[in-house]
């Protein structure tokens, strides 16, 4: 009697590991492969960051679930100072770096407002909104984009917004550095009843204008959602924090505890440190823009020609076949990247380029590619 096959959910292939083969590759040229798929930082956090991490002492206790009061109160200030909004820091929450919290949060909702069962996200994004929405037994609809790259809202079919839970907005985005009309955004998500969470981690490192938060446009309806683990290094970490609608916030908060979603007392005691000081987001601003001008000149030189992003530390190259090109760099250049396909059908066509790596292991791979 065969065996009965398995009927229930089956984790799809992780996308990054679907690299392996570029990677063997690119890990055979003499100084080994230029990672640039993920964006992992590279570069030192500060140093009084790593001494704080190592002296808290908060290691003995089971830290709050909500954050500590300095951690809230760090994020709070950081918020006034570079973002310009004044948010209690009792509205101000921690999470377990943000990846976590986009991908359980659809669930947390479901249980809020049982009747509504659709996550929308954007078509063109981080593969975890999508995901988190599939971990939650909901209907993950893709919001598409519009000509300039930013969320078409007018798209949104009205059926799916009235069974809408969230609308997930990314500013500046991932994969493609846009930055998204968030008024137009929090508007929407008020004149539907949507909570609207808008992913914010890469905001200190916005090129075109000032950096913008979902929070500027009121708290209404809406939360906040940022990380230590881009702007000061420290992905390892895993610390985060959401902010805005208080109702929102503190239910989300509640139903957190239950689960035990806790940053370790030394993590928040090191992240406080980090966002207190600017002076280290700064000089990792420059690095990021002198890769991105970088690199785009190296793609120019390959007939790849790519604008810079309105924020972020992407390239989001449109090019004729994105495996061939992905397989091409890793092979002659020993750089590895991202088919644009992770990103979502829409992405297609495309390659994300992560300018993580310093500045003289991109010049490696120019010279492997005879550009330098």
């Amino acid at each position: 009697m065969s065996a009965a096959s398995p009927t229930g959910f089956e984790p799809p292939v992780y996308p990054y590991e679907r690299l392996a083969g570029a990677r063997a590759a690119a890990e055979q040229l003499d100084g080994g492969i230029v990672d640039l798929s993920i964006g992992t930082p590279c570069d030192p956090p500060p140093a009084a960051v790593v001494d704080a991490l190592s002296s808290s002492g908060a290691e003995r206790g089971y830290p709050m679930s909500v954050g500590s009061a300095r951690y809230r109160e760090a994020a709070a200030g950081w918020m006034a100072r570079r973002l310009g909004v004044e948010i209690p820091a009792t509205d101000v929450y921690a999470c377990v770096g943000t990846k976590e919290f986009v991908a359980t949060l659809p669930q947390w909702l479901k249980l809020r407002t049982p009747d509504r069962d659709t996550v929308l996200y954007p078509a063109v994004s981080y593969p975890t909104y999508e995901m988190g929405a599939t971990l939650a037994g909901c209907r993950a609809v893709a919001v598409p984009m519009d000509d300039r790259g930013g969320l078409d809202l007018a798209a949104i079919a009205a059926q799916d917004a009235s069974r809408a839970l969230v609308l997930w907005v990314n500013t500046p985005g991932n994969p493609a550095g846009q930055v998204e009309d968030l008024a137009a955004a929090a508007a929407w998500g008020r004149s539907h009843g949507v909570p609207v969470c808008s992913d914010e981690c890469y905001v200190e490192f916005t090129w075109a204008g000032p950096p913008r938060t979902i929070l500027q446009h009121g708290a209404d309806g809406v939360i906040a959602l940022h990380s230590v683990s881009k702007r000061s290094n420290l992905a390892g970490l895993r610390a985060g924090f959401y902010a805005g609608d208080p109702a929102l916030v503190h239910y989300l908060g509640e139903v957190r505890k239950h689960v035990g979603m806790l940053v370790p007392g030394p993590v928040q005691a090191a992240a406080a440190v980090a966002l207190d000081d600017d002076a280290h987001v700064d000089e990792q601003r420059e690095r990021y823009f002198d890769r991105l001008e970088r690199f785009r000149e190296i793609l120019a030189k390959l007939d790849v020609f790519v604008s810079l992003p309105a924020g972020g530390f992407y390239l989001w190259a449109e090019v004729d076949d994105a495996w061939a090109f992905t397989d091409r760099l890793a092979r002659e250049g020993g750089a590895l990247v991202s088919p644009g396909e992770f990103y979502g059908p829409a992405g297609a066509g495309h390659v994300r380029v992560a300018l993580v790596q310093p500045m003289e292991r991109l010049e490696l791979v120019a010279q492997r590619l005879g550009l330098s």
